[in-house]
């Protein structure tokens, strides 16, 4: 089973692999706003993160105003419901 750090930093690398975003500049506090990824961009974050994580995940799952860590928390807690 993954662990919460496990899970954030396979979703920085997700961020940083399909979006163009450098390792550097991923904070855990940051909001996907403020990374000025928009709508169009959290919703094909959703979907590679389904296939990176092997769980659901709804449009209101990842918005915008979303840190990454809660995003992780999300993804983290549906994985764990999966196990």
């Amino acid at each position: 089973m993954s662990d919460s750090n496990d899970i954030y930093d396979r979703l920085v690398a997700l961020l940083v692999e399909g979006f163009g975003l450098e390792t550097g500049e991923v904070d855990p506090e940051q909001t996907f706003s403020e990374l000025e990824m928009d709508s169009l961009a959290l919703v094909e974050l959703g979907l590679t993160a389904q296939q990176e994580f092997g769980v659901a995940l709804a449009d209101e799952d990842i918005q915008s105003g979303d840190t990454i860590s809660q995003a992780a928390k999300v993804i983290e807690t549906k994985v764990a419901s999966l196990a």
